[in-house]
């Protein structure tokens, strides 16, 4: 074991800091920094379940230009934004009060979170297989009217951070003692997609929020850090703690699929988004396998003190559980 995981853990543990891992020299090639980088990613998806990466290679350029129409869209009238209304492929705009999670176990949500979102897909061909069979979550994605840049900004956002995905994997491997291949035959047509949401500077009632406490239900969710602050993530012993900025960041987090592909082993933590004092954006990559991958609980997860916690379910069943658990009817769910 390196000496930078023992450094890592004492440091998060004692300061309540989400964990800052470095990729440039992973990125770079350094085989030596790729294990390192595992040792390090095991601790915090074992003990903490969130991470931030700096020198990631996602060009800051690429995220601001997203931000930058993301909020333009935001700013369009009601009625122009509900011309694209979340549809059966759940894509599209979300209005506010849409979502409820009550899939949550850590927090007794009971009332509707006050973000607003435009979901899209991985862009795809208008004749992709996927979307002429009709599976759900692949698009075709909706577009707004008289906003040239907006498709274009999303989709090359959706590609830079999509691509720190895939270069994350083979640490993911390395970190659960796999061959460092061992995911990309589960990500050949993946099923991620971008939840873009904003957080108006409004006062919510109590026991109220941006997005309610919650996990994930992703492989692994990306997030460039907001300069405004709001997210907060749950330590192991309850305690709520910020998520600081961090200049360039992103923040990385396990979602509950991944969870159980682990068998509990890495953690799918909870967290909230609190309604800020000024405007909030955010771009959310929820990153997921191909559809029809299933969670088996890896054999590297269980032991005889951890058998087997899980029953085996595809990303796509999973996916779709969980939004329409969560999501109102309304808002490409089947919750009242």
């Amino acid at each position: 074991m390196s000496d930078s995981q023992p450094s890592l853990a004492n440091d998060a543990r004692a300061e309540r800091a989400i964990p800052i891992l470095d990729l440039g020299e992973y990125l770079a090639g350094s085989e030596v920094a790729a294990e390192q980088l595992a040792e390090q990613l095991r601790y915090t998806q074992e003990n903490v379940g969130f991470y931030v990466v700096v020198n990631h290679g996602v060009p800051r350029d690429v995220i601001n230009h997203g931000y930058a129409e993301l909020a333009k869209f935001f700013e369009l009238p009601d009625a122009e934004k509900l011309k694209l209304r979340i549809n059966e492929s759940t894509i599209g705009y979300i209005p506010p009060r849409s979502t409820m999670y009550v899939s949550a176990t850590v927090h007794k949500n009971t009332k509707k979170d006050l973000n607003e979102t435009i979901t899209l897909a991985r862009e795809r061909a208008p004749d992709d297989p996927a979307i002429l069979s009709g599976i759900r979550f692949v698009g075709p994605n909706q577009w707004p009217e008289g906003m040239p840049e907006f498709r274009d900004a999303m989709i090359a956002y959706q590609d830079a951070i999509s691509k720190l995905g895939i270069a994350m994997l083979p640490i993911y491997a390395r970190a659960l003692g796999l061959p460092p291949d061992y995911f990309d035959q589960y990500f050949t047509e993946p099923l991620w997609w971008t939840r873009n949401s904003h957080y108006a500077a409004i006062e919510p009632e109590e026991n109220q929020f941006g997005i309610a406490p919650h996990c994930d239900h992703s492989f692994i969710t990306l997030l460039p850090i907001s300069d405004v602050s709001g997210l907060e993530v749950m330590w192991p012993d309850g305690e709520w703690v910020p998520v600081n900025p961090v200049p360039g960041g992103i923040v990385i987090n396990t979602g509950e699929f991944l969870a159980r592909w682990t068998n509990g082993r890495f953690l799918a933590t909870p967290h909230r988004v609190l309604m800020p004092s000024q405007d909030r954006y955010s771009m959310a990559m929820f990153f997921n396998p191909s559809p029809e991958t299933m969670a088996v609980p890896l054999a590297t997860c269980v032991t005889d003190e951890r058998p087997v916690a899980y029953e085996p379910v595809s990303m796509l069943d999973y996916m779709s559980w969980y939004m329409d658990t969560n999501y109102r009817r309304g808002g490409g769910g089947q919750q009242e």
